[in-house]
Order: structure tokens, then C-alpha cells, then sequence
């Protein structure tokens, strides 16, 4: 499994309140996050990931709020929100 370091100091000296990370190789694509994000910034991407399934990317990380919907309606555990 992909472990993701995050740092989030670097990002608030960019602005940046809140930022997903959303775990491709688990991701299903079932499109629930796509839909209970607020601010539509998730879609789903064109390429598929290790399972054969088109999960869900980011679009701008820098617009989200990090009202973490997306990881509360997502199945796989797929979503990490921080803040």
C-alpha cells in the first residue's frame, strides 16, 4: 500500500486550508464523494487503477474546505482529510 506523507505547513504557507488525498489503488469509483462534495471539486478519472475500476481524483485542492463529506460517504476508506 501507498503511504502518503503530508506537510501540512507547506501548504498553509500556500493558502491552502484543507486538502483530500484520496487513495487511488482503493478507490471503486462508485462516484458517492463525487456527489456529496459541496464545492464540486472530485470527479472521476478516465484511466483505470490496479483494480480496473476509474476512481475518483481531485480537481483543486486549494478550494477545498475540508468539510470531509467525501470521506463519510466513502465505502472503501479511500478519502483522507486534512486540516
Amino acid at each position: 500500500m501507498l503511504k502518503v506523507f503530508y506537510n501540512q505547513q507547506e501548504d498553509i504557507n500556500k493558502g491552502i486550508l484543507a486538502k483530500i488525498v484520496i487513495e487511488r489503488d482503493r478507490c471503486k469509483g462508485c462516484s458517492f464523494c463525487v456527489e456529496a462534495c459541496p464545492k464540486n471539486l472530485i470527479t472521476i478519472q478516465e484511466e483505470l487503477n490496479i483494480q480496473g475500476y476509474l476512481p475518483a481524483t481531485i480537481k483543486d485542492n486549494t478550494k477545498c474546505t475540508g468539510c470531509a463529506l467525501c470521506a463519510e460517504v466513502c465505502p472503501d476508506v479511500a478519502i483522507e482529510v486534512y486540516k
